[in-house]
């Protein structure tokens, strides 16, 4: 039966590489649709969990994994080879940095690999994992060719990046538009007709670079922002004006204006990393993304200007911060989610170690957080660990954070996120 037959019938195997914060949900979702799907991940742990229908993701509920699993739509595995019975193939692999902030799209390549060593006529590859303008092209597209596959006849290879925002309970991957570019114009016929069957809204791209493109580009327009108010932050600091009382003036203007709000750094799977990579391939074309290293230069600025701060409001109540104890309030790297991921809080809490800061934490999503060597065990926010405590550090504000007790009861606070905003005679 043809590729296109099976996707439409729902008889197509989907093969979801990668059991994380976008596989996960994508892998379930393709079930519920009504295809049956493999899921294939290196930790063990995970594949385990997963079969057992035990979600480690915050955004898929152990209901609707064991759902799936009941139902026999899913299966997990560690083996790779397992590839050889899919008709789709979707890449969720990992594309962190290196030390040096270069791209490391090592696991793209192991999977391209895999794919290309047991890839059969007939078969969708679809990339879903962020990477720089030119990765599906450069990196997969030859790996396969070498298997004397014509691409868009034989194979049909496609970008189409993931848009996870965990914790968002408005839009989840069946509601969020759907990029999708292919290799040939046959291609992105396939990837469309296949994500048609799940996703509410998809838009069609003219290459799988342009997708790649917009990708980056949308978490480029983040952290230029991020940036900007960051860096007007630390000027209203030394200016005694409330930032966050200026943006939110600033946002009463009906035209013109976005929003945008400072803190300790940023975090997550996206923004600390999708500029590098496109400002990493710019160089290739002799251009230097002066806009965008500066905007990172500024973001991983800020726990130095967190602990700097810090150390002015310790100094000014004749305390020093070496041996202080320091309550830090929210360790995941964004409020009421349990993603701890590029957290800022990681850098801030290894910047007060080094300083000789003792450190406690509490976050209600985060039972252990570790900062080098040492692992911290999670608090129960109450007003004796608030007194006892030099400092609270408020880094992120979750709504389940009690502030009228945190102002009533803490010596002092710094609120990077602005949680206690409707705390009256905060201090």
């Amino acid at each position: 039966m043809p590729l296109l037959d099976k996707i439409k019938n729902h008889s197509a195997v989907i093969g979801v590489v990668g059991l994380g914060y976008v596989g996960l949900p994508l892998a379930v979702l393709q079930t519920q649709t009504g295809y049956r799907v493999i899921g294939i991940d290196e930790d063990s742990e995970k594949v385990d969990l997963a079969n057992k229908g035990k979600s480690y993701i915050g955004d898929v509920p152990d209901k609707d994994l064991a759902q799936a699993v009941g139902t026999k739509r899913f299966s997990a595995s560690t083996n790779l080879e397992l590839i050889d019975q899919c008709d789709v193939i979707l890449i969720c692999v990992p594309t962190p940095l290196t030390v040096n902030k270069e791209p490391d799209i090592s696991a793209i390549i192991k999977v391209t690999q895999a794919i290309a060593k047991y890839a059969h006529p007939g078969m969708l590859v679809v990339l879903e994992s962020t990477s720089y303008p030119g990765t599906t092209e450069e990196v997969i597209v030859p790996e396969l060719v070498k298997r004397n596959f014509e691409i868009g006849k034989d194979l049909f290879v496609a970008f189409s990046p993931e848009r996870v925002d965990p914790g968002n309970p408005s839009f989840k991957t069946h509601n969020t538009y759907k990029l999708v570019g292919g290799i040939t114009p046959a291609c992105c016929a396939m990837a469309q007709t296949f994500y048609e069957q799940s996703i509410a809204k998809i838009f069609p791209t003219s290459s799988t670079k342009v997708a790649e493109m917009t990708k980056v580009f949308e978490n480029v327009f983040r952290s230029v922002n991020i940036a900007l108010v960051n860096e007007l932050a630390m000027l209203c600091d030394r200016m005694d004006i409330n930032v966050f009382e200026v943006i939110d003036a600033a946002a009463t203007k009906n035209f013109g204006f976005m929003p945008f709000y400072p803190g300790p750094g940023v975090g997550g799977h996206c923004i600390p990393l999708d500029p590098y990579y496109l400002s990493w391939k710019s160089k290739e074309y002799d251009l230097h993304t002066r806009f965008i290293e500066l905007a990172g230069e500024i973001n991983e600025g800020m726990p130095y200007f967190v602990l700097a701060k810090l150390q002015r409001i310790l100094n000014q109540r004749g305390q020093c911060l070496n041996g202080s104890v320091i309550l830090v309030l929210g360790v995941t790297y964004k409020a009421d989610n349990g993603d701890p991921r590029q957290s800022p809080a990681t850098k801030v809490m290894e910047l007060l170690q080094k300083e000789g800061a003792q450190l406690t934490y509490v976050d209600p999503y985060a039972e252990k957080f570790k900062i080098g060597n040492i692992e911290y065990s999670a608090k129960k926010l109450s007003p004796a660990l608030l007194s006892e405590c030099q400092c609270t550090l408020i880094l992120t504000a979750h709504s389940s954070f009690d502030y009228e007790m945190i102002v009533e009861h803490a010596p002092v606070v710094l609120d990077t996120r602005n949680g206690t905003q409707h705390v009256p005679g905060k201090k």
